[in-house]
């Protein structure tokens, strides 16, 4: 241990909108000594997601801005190979909030879990088995509350958020609809993940008539993970009693100055329907059910899951603008 060295990626520049990769830089540094109660965790896949743009540009988010000269924050999953808290031993695998770099000193507060899914790949813990899948399982089942027969909506549904929606609403008896960038990612949509329609909103056609045809009874239930122009025509159609859970905000690169756009409010008010954002630590005291639910469905081949492996940490810097750029094939990680 003594001669190993750890990694880190670090804000090296506030990016102005979509952080770019020359925002970041890689550096050396000690391996953390721990603290009373820390475990040390040892990474094996880094994870890039969407929300990372806000925890970096936003002053007003649910965390910390990351300030400049600090690892960057990220989720992760790897093995414990040093622990100074009774509840976790040398060996087992956890994820958790443990940054872009290769070893991580982490108290109780940083750790999500366990990763006790032996039989399924590490990687799943933060997939389809993590923040994403746990965000498409309460944001749809917990806010968007479908009811078999509806039509469920779902927005960048070939990502690793919106495809676990679109299938865990089919598994609950929903049609569901797709909207998505590109051919491929339709066909995605359509021959992997099960969707009933798939709409491309980069296609020229009309994006409101094309929500017509695909939802010809209206829509039920919208899970947002655009806001912008996607949401704006999905408000111009929903039914009496819709629910809208508003998971992100992917189609703006920054809040500030603020947004303008369409009112909600008329078609809220005359539909009578609910708009609703959550953060999936909102539900972490149920992380277990949901996780239980997930793994089964896996085993089962009724939730299927892509993944977009980037090999070597300094493939971590530009994965953010990889996102929003649309690059990814499926859950975008960095494997170490």
């Amino acid at each position: 241990m003594d001669t190993l060295q750890n990694r880190q990626v670090w804000l090296a520049s506030r990016p102005n909108g979509i952080p770019a990769t020359t925002d970041f830089a890689v550096r050396k540094a000690d391996i953390p000594k721990l603290g009373e109660g820390e475990i040390l965790v040892r990474n094996r896949f880094l994870s890039a997601d969407p929300a990372m743009r806000g925890w970096i540009v936003d002053k007003s988010t649910y965390w910390p801005r990351i300030e400049i000269g600090d690892t960057m924050r990220s989720f992760a999953v790897g093995e414990i190979v040093e622990s100074r808290n009774p509840d976790y031993a040398a060996g087992e695998r956890v994820m958790g909030l443990f940054g872009w770099q290769d070893f991580a000193a982490a108290g109780a507060a940083q750790i999500t879990r366990k990763v006790t899914e032996d039989d399924l790949p590490l990687s799943l813990a933060l997939g389809v088995l993590g923040v994403n899948g746990l965000t498409a399982y309460f944001g749809l089942l917990d806010v968007g509350r479908p009811k078999s027969g509806e039509t469920v909506v779902v927005s960048t549904a070939a990502g690793g958020v919106g495809s676990a929606v679109g299938q865990i609403a089919r598994i609950r008896g929903c049609r569901t609809v797709g909207v998505a960038g590109g051919p491929d990612k339709v066909r995605q949509c359509l021959e992997q993940f099960g969707y009933d329609a798939a709409i491309d909103y980069k296609a020229p056609s009309d994006l409101d008539d094309a929500l017509r045809r695909a939802c010809p009874g209206g829509i039920d239930v919208f899970f947002d993970n655009t806001s912008g122009a996607i949401h704006d025509a999905v408000l111009r159609q929903i039914n009496v009693g819709a629910r809208i859970a508003i998971c992100g905000t992917a189609s703006y690169a920054s809040w500030e100055p603020w947004n303008q756009g369409p009112r909600p409010e008329r078609h809220l008010l005359v539909t009578r329907a609910i708009m609703q954002g959550f953060l999936v630590t909102d539900f972490a005291p149920r992380f277990r059910e949901a996780i239980d639910d997930l793994a089964g469905w896996v085993r089962e081949g009724r939730l299927k899951y892509r993944e977009h492996i980037l090999d070597g940490i300094e493939q971590a810097p530009g994965s953010i603008e990889k996102l929003y750029a649309g690059g990814n094939d499926g859950k975008l990680l960095i494997r170490l």
